[in-house]
């Protein structure tokens, strides 16, 4: 469990920025923890949430979360709307936008209808906290027949803040695109940063449009690697940060594990009292890499959303990268190169010369990648279009609320991806 320190900061930064954010049952969670019932917070907070804890804790995470959207829908005047990722509040909202028929009728009769992963024991249970609402109905039907373009602030009026525990690296794509379409005009708090399964730090600008952390030097004993590292790296200590300076983070936090490389970089935003403010940069289990070439998936994604704009009516939905060593003989005689699988809404198919210009703008982008593909030590990038809510499904194959990988290393997730092609 976090500190109590950490639940504390973040529940005084967010009053104090939202004055109605902590109003009793004012915050809707939208989070799946499958057999445990806990708030991204870190305290189950019973009197905040207007959603029963027990709705979170389904093995389904589909089920749950569409769960957790019934009761959110139940309560007009919500001021906080909480995930534990981006993803998830995403995914609760594509819900919203194929099923809302069936929930409002959930909502008109006040009765679950039967569901996939909803146990008959848990649907009468969580049947017992619902009564009829037509109104809210009638509301619910008449917001959404007029589009889901702000969405969220038509459905809830008073809503003050959209609070997403994690929202950089892989989430901020989830994020950006709630910006601009379901939750337009509200603002995003992205109030901890956690690694290696600990909390380390707290964000207190919660106005901010770009999330900084403040290291807490007695959450975890931390240590930094400059990055990139030199030939003969040495771990540099919280009081040893340089403002503007990128290290790889290792953390001593749990019992058994000792000094264990998390794989995040952060770079030093600044100071607050002594203590580091730090920026998520990206995840090195994330980088791209056939022949040592090193691609950040933070890079990757901003040439894959140029790459975009060439592509007329297209907008990304997901998109998720393989290496073709986890292909296997399946790839074929080729030289070793990268598979990318995305969802794309407005587009049905693309062309050759249209799929041509991702690998192109890598090139571009990246000059060591250019050398290889140049030399045909690297083959081409080859692009495959999904089908829609493919990467819910994967997400759902994950197991557990973790942030979206970006790069697949398990079989079992690539053969899934694999089935879901249309193009």
């Amino acid at each position: 469990s976090p500190p109590p320190q950490g639940s504390l900061l973040y529940l005084d930064a967010l009053g104090a920025a939202f004055p109605r954010a902590l109003a009793r049952r004012g915050t809707a969670l939208l989070h799946w923890s499958p057999g445990c019932p806990r708030a991204p917070a870190g305290w189950p907070l019973p009197s905040l949430y207007c959603t029963p804890a027990l709705a979170g804790t389904l093995l389904s995470r589909a089920a749950a979360l569409r769960l957790q959207l019934l009761f959110a829908l139940r309560q007009r005047a919500l001021h906080v709307l909480e995930a534990g990722l981006a993803a998830e509040l995403h995914d609760a909202l594509v819900a919203l936008h194929i099923e809302w028929p069936q929930l409002a009728q959930e909502l008109a009769l006040g009765r679950l209808s039967p569901q996939p992963g909803l146990p008959e024991g848990v649907r009468d249970q969580l049947q017992a906290l619902l009564t009829p609402d037509a109104v809210r109905a009638a509301e619910l039907r008449a917001e959404c027949a007029r589009g889901f373009e702000g969405i969220v602030l038509r459905l809830w009026p008073q809503l003050e803040v959209v609070v997403v525990r994690t929202a950089h690296g892989a989430e901020r794509l989830y994020c950006d695109s709630l910006r601009q379409t379901d939750c337009r005009g509200l603002p995003f708090y992205c109030p901890f940063y956690q690694a290696a399964g600990a909390l380390l730090g707290v964000n207190l600008w919660p106005v901010e449009p770009a999330p900084r952390f403040l290291l807490c030097p007695d959450w975890a004993f931390c240590e930094f690697l400059p990055f990139p590292a030199n030939k003969e790296p040495r771990t540099v200590l919280l009081d040893e940060l340089w403002e503007g300076r990128e290290y790889e983070l290792i953390v001593t936090a749990q019992r058994g594990e000792y000094r264990c490389r998390t794989g995040e970089v952060l770079r030093v935003a600044g100071f607050h009292k002594r203590c580091p403010m730090v920026e998520p940069v990206h995840r090195e289990s994330q980088m791209l890499s056939v022949r040592g070439e090193s691609i950040p998936e933070e890079q990757f994604c901003q040439t894959l959303c140029r790459a975009l704009k060439m592509w007329p009516g297209a907008r990304l939905i997901d998109y998720v990268c393989v290496e073709s060593s986890l292909l296997g003989d399946s790839s074929g005689p080729c030289a070793p190169h990268y598979e990318v699988f995305m969802e794309l809404q407005g587009l049905r198919d693309l062309s050759e010369g249209q799929r041509y210009k991702l690998d192109q703008c890598l090139q571009e982008d990246f000059p060591v990648y250019k050398s290889f593909r140049f030399k045909g030590s690297i083959g081409p990038l080859r692009l495959h279009l999904v089908r829609p809510r493919a990467f819910t499904r994967l997400r759902e194959a994950l197991g557990s609320p973790l942030p979206m990988p970006r790069v697949l290393r398990e079989e079992q997730l690539l053969r899934l991806i694999q089935g879901l092609v249309v193009s």
